[in-house]
């Protein structure tokens, strides 16, 4: 299997990782790109474009990278905070009077971005066709009670972060979410990385699907403790109705589903555009100036919720709509903030060595927040910055 790209000087332990993805560990089709303060240094590709085809991957091809999602629209209200159009701390009834239903009034911004909102499931799935209109959803979580009360606890809000967020956004700029990504960040920067994307990209897009490959070891993966297992098999836990908000899940192939925009699932982004969207949060990039503040990369990155993740059941960090390394998901070091896709993308910054991180696949592994193949690669930049 041919392998493309180029990696600078000391960064060859990348690319052999990179190769022993395909080799053992099932990937069919990935990228992987890497920045070191703001100038790229691993940038490889290789396998075929979609799972099941034979068309080779291109330097362009992209792909959906599901819950990598989240990290991406997080930058959002992130930004508007550091612009002064969002308190984090008001409630979000304030931006979204509606939303105050049911005893909801003390949600704070801030408790959709850390999970803590109590808001992770509906007691009435959307099906696939309500998911892709872009009222229901906001609707949905509207009218939805809390299962625990907000601010108290927390839990992986897998599917309804992304309507709590897309809607406030729209409350606050007139725009969703990936309209204003695209007309304030991506589209400016040029990256390769849309959140609802357009028609004349669509052929770059390659199809996903389920691969296996060699048992992985750690993390929230293949063969979790028998408490995790329970839970994905227990219709009745939070665990498995959080993933089931949308019943049954849309197809990830379905250029519908591409065109809309999901905040917390289908983003879909290059290797690169995933990496260098992560380098301009913590620096300049390839020529643009950094996003983030100094104050506002500290507010991604502070720890908001730690411990038992009530919808996981493993234990999680989380900063301001960012995971945080930890045990449960591994970035690089104490200070890297970013997200995974669960089955296998991955993006992060690290702030302190000037990493940046993208990697992309069209092969989906029974990983939630710790791939094998994506840790291997983390692994091997580790090693080669001798960490």
């Amino acid at each position: 299997m041919d392998v493309h790209g180029t990696v600078a000087e000391g960064f060859e332990p990348v690319r052999d990782a990179f190769v022993r993805n395909f080799a053992t560990l099932g990937d069919r089709g990935a990228a992987v790109a890497v920045y070191r303060d703001g100038r790229k240094v691993v940038d490889l590709w290789g396998g075929t474009k979609d799972v099941d085809g034979t068309a080779p991957w291109e330097r362009g091809t992209a792909q959906v990278v599901r819950s990598a999602t989240k990290g991406v629209a997080a930058a959002v209200p992130l930004l508007l905070h550091q612009r002064g159009q969002l308190d984090l701390d008001a409630p979000v009834g304030h931006y979204w009077p509606e939303f105050k239903a049911r005893g909801k009034e003390r949600v704070l911004v801030r408790h959709v971005l850390n999970h803590r909102a109590g808001l992770p499931v509906l007691d009435r799935p959307l099906t696939p066709q309500d998911a892709l209109d872009p009222l229901k959803g906001p609707e949905a979580v509207a009218a939805q009670a809390p299962v625990w009360e907000p601010g108290t606890d927390h839990g992986y809000h897998a599917l309804t972060y992304g309507w709590l967020l897309d809607e406030l956004v729209r409350r606050v700029t007139g725009q969703r979410t990936g309209e204003w990504l695209a007309s304030q960040v991506t589209g400016p920067l040029g990256l390769d990385l849309w959140l609802g994307l357009p028609e004349p990209e669509a052929g770059r897009v390659g199809r996903v699907g389920r691969v296996e490959g060699a048992e992985p070891t750690g993390g929230l993966r293949a063969r979790p403790k028998r408490s995790v297992t329970e839970a994905y098999e227990d219709p009745a836990s939070l665990t498995r109705r959080a993933f089931a908000a949308i019943s049954p899940f849309p197809d990830q192939n379905d250029p519908a589903y591409h065109a809309t925009a999901l905040p917390a699932t289908n983003a879909i982004a290059t290797a690169d555009g995933l990496a260098r969207f992560y380098a301009t949060l913590i620096g300049d990039a390839a020529g643009a100036a950094r996003l983030f503040t100094p104050d506002t990369l500290d507010l991604a990155r502070a720890e908001e919720s730690a411990g038992p993740d009530r919808v996981l059941v493993v234990g999680t960090r989380f900063g301001l709509g960012y995971m945080l390394h930890g045990s449960a998901s591994p970035f690089l070091t104490p200070g890297s903030f970013g997200h995974p896709g669960r089955g296998g993308a991955l993006g992060f910054a690290d702030p302190e060595t000037g990493i940046a991180f993208g990697y992309v696949t069209n092969g989906f592994r029974k990983t939630v927040t710790a791939d094998p193949r994506a840790q291997g690669l983390v692994r091997a930049v580790r090693g080669v910055l001798d960490l």
